[in-house]
């Protein structure tokens, strides 16, 4: 059958199982969206492309799923990439189509021409220029393989226009991929396996430390049986928060720079570490050569390069985390006897942890006079049981959402890790609550932070999306202020917002609805109000101005130099 390329690329998507694509049109992708309102595809339009990528970064995380963004060539292309370059640092499969000039014309400075491709290689999984129009089945099929395959990651397809109109004969979308240069390695080695199981039974005092890798392989049941069967206290990275549940006796809490007190203890002290699908990034570590001192190091990732990269490990595994962990649960059920009581084999450890949990809780100073913002994302704990999608900004709002709420399932935190984009996460819970339009969705933001995107109330509002925007406002760019006062003798210099919106207005003339909160007994009712509606909803927290993040692992210095409260 012959066929435009756009409708083409538009049966692709259909067979590939996409059901919503994030977007903004332009004149190199007309005929797509000619095309578009004949396809049962859910077009979310944006009100800026970075929106799209970042809905698509927030659907793929919420569903585990590829997101999807359309866009048009020049600026629309290059409005993606802080979007891509997000996804790239934490890994989320999202395919992101570009429009470009016709193929006639790259290369001669077009209007709203660029180079795409070379913009975004340092920062894509892959990506691709459309020359062939035989080939592009070929090329959208790799590219979703390739997004949604080992350690996910955003993949690029640029389009030229004059191969979204051209007609060609279409036979249809292929079945299945070969890549001969690509092959990710799923199943662990069996030695490996039995290196790794010995070590946790000759350890005295094991820690389990997890990132967001084994959300993405789906391997949170693994973790939880080879934790509670092995008492085995755990502790994540940022991206792992709600791999293992937040409420659990075995949690630590997060670990590193703004860690608690007793997880970057735990650290410190423990004999061996079990590290799943975390890259031992320098937020973690702290200083690399006083990381984990006293232990042994097993780490499971499915991607070799992160394996050595930044911390020797004892026992390497190159694998899927869930296949490695199912390999190791069958390998450690051979070492339990029948009805064995393991409750007693890391008591001693478990108790110091606890002792030092007791000593150094994570806490703050509370006021009956003004807002605390830990108090406020408490509440939201309290209000919600737990029960609800949370994406952040980035900055200070991002570590109280971390440190104070508790994530009892994966894929409930969306948050910038790596890259730590201010503006992420409104477009993000955009994204999210399109996934899962009867879930409650909360995007914690700093009043800095939430102006970046705020454009998306009109998205959010026009698609009749109750999500919930709870600004943490204090009148600054929070973190930047605090290294100011900690580390620049309180020279608060371009940090100061001195002058905000007003948000309840702002919201009300998107549409939505707007509350505010100045005292601590008006938090509950206007988040009672907020969570009860229907409709996009803004809430104003005006916080403690000065309040710091604690505990805090200053820069250069090693997991156990905390400041603390």
């Amino acid at each position: 059958m012959k066929m435009k390329g756009a409708k083409i690329l538009l049966e692709c998507l259909k067979d590939e199982g996409v059901e919503v694509i994030f977007g903004f049109p332009g004149g190199a992708v007309l005929d797509i969206y000619h095309e578009l309102p004949n396809y049962p595809f859910k077009h979310v339009l944006v009100r800026h492309e970075q929106g799209a990528v970042h809905a698509a970064d927030g659907y793929a995380r919420a569903t585990g799923r590829v997101g999807v963004a359309l866009v048009t060539s020049g600026p629309g292309a290059t409005n993606t990439v802080t979007g891509i370059a997000t996804a790239y640092m934490d890994s989320i499969p999202i395919v992101v189509f570009t429009g470009q000039v016709p193929r006639a014309l790259i290369g001669n400075d077009a209007f709203q021409e660029v180079d795409i491709v070379g913009i975004t290689r340092p920062c894509t999984k892959h990506n691709y220029l459309v020359k062939d129009e035989t080939q592009l089945p070929r090329i959208i099929k790799e590219a979703f393989y390739i997004a949604r395959s080992g350690r996910p990651g955003p993949v690029l397809v640029d389009l030229p226009k004059d191969v979204m109109a051209s007609t060609i004969e279409f036979t249809g979308y292929p079945k299945s991929v070969h890549l001969r240069s690509y092959n990710p390695h799923y199943h662990p080695n069996q030695k490996q396996i039995k290196k790794a199981a010995g070590l946790i039974f000759e350890s005295k005092r094991p820690l389990i430390i997890v990132g967001g890798g084994l959300i993405s392989s789906s391997g949170c049941e693994e973790l939880l049986w080879l934790a509670r069967k092995l008492k085995i206290p755990v502790t994540s990275t940022l991206m792992g928060l709600g791999a293992f549940p937040g409420n659990d006796p075995l949690w630590l809490g997060m670990l590193g720079m703004h860690g608690t007190y007793v997880a970057n203890m735990a650290v410190n002290h423990a004999d061996l570490i079990i590290a799943i699908g975390i890259r031992f990034d320098d937020r973690v570590t702290g200083r690399l050569d006083s990381f984990a001192p006293k232990a042994k190091i097993i780490h499971i990732d499915i991607d070799p390069t992160s394996i050595r990269k930044n911390v020797n490990v004892d026992i390497p595994i190159v694998a899927d985390c869930k296949e490695a962990l199912i390999a190791l649960k069958n390998e450690i059920e051979g070492y339990i006897k029948e009805e064995e009581d393991l409750s007693e084999r890391y008591q001693s450890w478990r108790d110091k942890l606890d002792a030092w949990n007791e000593s150094h809780p994570l806490t703050y100073k509370k006021s009956d006079e003004v807002i605390k913002p830990q108090f406020v994302i408490e509440k939201l704990y309290e209000l919600t049981g737990g029960d609800a999608i949370i994406t952040t900004e980035v900055g200070q709002n991002q570590m109280w959402a971390a440190q104070h709420f508790k994530y009892l399932k994966p894929r409930t935190l969306l948050t910038s890790g790596g890259l730590g984009t201010m503006g992420y996460g409104f477009p993000a819970a955009i994204g999210a609550q399109i996934a899962y339009p009867d879930k409650t969705v909360i995007d914690i933001a700093g009043d800095g932070s939430i102006q970046m995107n705020i454009q998306e109330l009109a998205t959010a509002v026009w698609y009749n999306l109750p999500v919930n925007i709870v600004i943490l406002n204090n009148s600054y760019l929070g973190m930047v202020r605090q290294w100011q006062e900690l580390f620049y003798h309180k020279n608060y210099s371009a940090t100061h917002l001195s002058y905000n919106p007003d948000f309840v207005k702002l919201a009300e003339a998107y549409g939505a609805e707007g509350y505010r909160a100045t005292r601590p007994d008006e938090v509950e009712k206007v988040l009672v109000k907020a969570l009860n509606s229907k409709k996009t909803c803004v809430v104003d927290m005006v916080v403690e101005k000065e309040e710091n993040v604690y505990p805090m692992v200053p820069a250069g210095a090693s997991l156990s130099e905390m400041l603390l409260v």
